[in-house]
C-alpha cells in the first residue's frame, strides 16, 4: 500500500485516500482499522504528541470504565494497568497502540475547515491543503473548554481556572476553594481537593445528577450499562435512581438536589453521569459542602443564587466543554441545533458522503467501548464504498508526477 505526497499547481499539497482528524483513541482505532483493511490514513492531531486531550486532564483521573471494556481493537490494555486505568498510562498504552500499528501521524497541525471538493474533500490547515476522498472526525467529546459568561468574573480578585488546568490539589493547599459544577470532573476535583488539603470545598450545584459507583458488588457499572442497554428507558432510569439512593442514600440532606430526568434521558441529551470516586463520602463527613449555583462575581467574593456570598481564593470551573465542530464543518449539514453530529459511527448524512464521525457522542456503555465498536464498521465502510470514488491520486488529476512517501 502506498501514500502519496505532491505538489499540484491548484495548491493542494497532499493527497490521500483519507484523513483522520484527531489522534485520540477515535482517531488511532479507525486509523489502525483501515490499516487492517490495507488502507493507510493520515492522521492529523493538532497538539505535539497521541491523546493531548487526555495530557491535560488531572493528576488522579482514572478510567470510569473497566479496563477489559476499555481497550482499542485488536490492543488490549496490559494487565498490569490494572482494573481502573490511570491517566498516565493510558496515554502510555495510547501511544503503544500508535507505534505498534506503525500509524502515520502528523502532530502539531490544526485542521481549521473541511471543505467538500467534487466527491471528495479538501481539509484546510494554516500552513497548507490536503485532498482525501474520504474524512474521519476524531477531534474527542473534551476540546474546547466551555466556562459561562458569569459577571464580573473579569474583576475578580482570585484565581479563577477552568478544571482542564486543575492539574492536582498542592497549589490549593490551606485555601478556600469553590468547584463550579457536579459532574465527574467537578465531583473528583472536589473530592481531590478535600483530601489534598485545601481549608475549605465547596461545590456549587445548578442541578442535580445522576450518580453511579464505579461497580456495585463487584460487577463494574459499565457492564451493567451494556446489560441495560436493549431495556425500555423507564425501567432503567427507575432502577438507576434506586441504585443510586442504595449506594449513597439521601443526598438531598447535605445540599444535591436529585435528579431531575432519569439517566437514559439525560444521556440522549449528552449528560453523562457521575461517576463517584470518593465524593459522597467526602460530602456525608462534611468535608465538602453543595451549594446553589453561581450567579456573579463581586471583587473577591461569589454571589450564589439566593443572595449567598462566599469569599474564596480560587475557583475551578468544572463546567464541560464544547465539542466546537461548528468551525470544523459547519454549514455542510451534518450537525444538530446543538452542534453533535447528526449521524456517526458508519453512517454518513446524505449532504457529505464519506465524511464520518467518531467518538463525539455519550453512550451507556462508555465512550471507549463506543469507539471500539465503531472504528472497524466505519474502516470497513470506507472500504466498501472506495469504489464510488476517484482515485485521489490518479495521474489525469495534475500533470505533477507522484512520488511516493511510504509504502506498506
Amino acid at each position: 500500500m502506498a501514500t502519496y505526497f505532491r505538489l499540484r499547481r491548484d495548491g493542494i499539497a497532499a493527497e490521500y485516500k483519507v484523513v483522520v482528524i484527531g489522534a485520540g483513541p477515535g482517531g488511532l482505532a479507525t486509523a489502525a482499522a483501515l490499516s487492517r483493511l490495507g488502507v493507510q490514513a493520515l492522521v492529523l492531531e493538532r497538539g505535539p504528541r497521541v491523546g493531548t486531550s487526555w495530557r491535560r486532564h488531572y493528576d488522579r483521573l482514572h478510567l470510569n470504565t473497566v479496563r477489559w471494556l476499555s481497550g482499542l481493537p485488536q490492543t488490549p490494555i496490559p494487565a498490569r494497568m490494572g482494573r481502573w486505568v490511570a491517566r498516565d498510562d493510558f496515554i502510555a498504552y495510547l501511544e503503544l497502540y500508535a507505534e505498534r500499528n506503525e500509524l502515520e501521524v502528523r502532530s502539531g497541525i490544526e485542521v481549521q475547515r473541511i471543505e467538500r471538493r467534487g466527491d471528495g474533500w479538501l481539509i484546510r490547515t494554516p500552513t497548507e491543503t490536503i485532498g482525501a476522498a474520504a474524512v474521519v472526525v476524531a477531534t474527542g467529546y473534551n476540546n474546547t473548554p466551555r466556562v459561562p459568561d458569569w459577571p464580573g468574573a473579569d474583576r475578580f480578585t482570585g484565581a479563577l481556572l477552568h478544571s482542564r488546568d486543575y492539574r492536582n490539589a498542592e497549589p490549593f493547599r490551606g485555601q478556600n476553594v469553590l468547584v463550579v459544577g457536579l459532574g465527574s470532573s467537578g465531583a473528583e476535583i472536589a473530592a481531590d481537593l478535600a483530601q489534598g488539603g485545601a481549608a475549605r470545598v465547596r461545590v456549587a450545584v445548578r442541578r442535580g445528577p445522576n450518580i453511579l459507583g464505579r461497580e456495585l458488588f463487584g460487577i463494574p457499572t459499565q457492564l451493567l450499562g451494556a446489560l441495560a442497554a436493549p431495556l425500555p428507558p423507564r425501567f432503567v432510569d427507575r432502577t438507576a435512581l434506586r441504585l443510586q439512593r442504595f449506594a449513597f442514600g439521601d443526598l438531598t440532606r447535605y445540599g444535591v438536589p436529585p435528579p431531575a430526568r432519569g439517566l437514559v434521558a439525560e444521556l440522549l441529551d449528552g449528560r453523562i453521569p457521575v461517576i463517584d470516586t470518593g465524593f459522597c463520602r467526602e460530602l456525608a463527613a462534611g468535608r465538602v459542602e453543595a451549594v446553589p449555583a453561581v450567579e456573579r462575581f463581586d471583587g473577591a467574593q461569589v454571589v450564589l443564587a439566593g443572595g449567598r456570598r462566599l469569599r474564596v481564593d480560587a475557583v475551578v470551573a468544572a463546567t464541560g466543554f464544547r465539542r466546537n465542530l461548528e468551525p470544523l464543518v459547519g454549514g455542510l449539514g451534518v450537525l444538530r441545533p446543538d452542534g453533535t453530529p447528526a449521524v456517526h459511527g458508519p453512517r454518513t448524512s446524505p449532504t457529505a458522503a464519506r465524511l464520518y464521525f467518531i467518538g463525539l457522542t455519550n453512550d451507556i456503555e462508555g465512550s471507549l467501548f463506543e469507539i471500539a465498536r465503531d472504528a472497524p464498521k466505519i474502516a470497513r465502510a470506507i472500504v466498501d464504498r472506495a469504489g464510488e470514488a476517484a482515485a485521489p491520486c490518479s495521474p489525469a488529476a495534475s500533470p505533477a508526477e507522484n512520488v511516493p512517501n511510504a509504502a506498506r
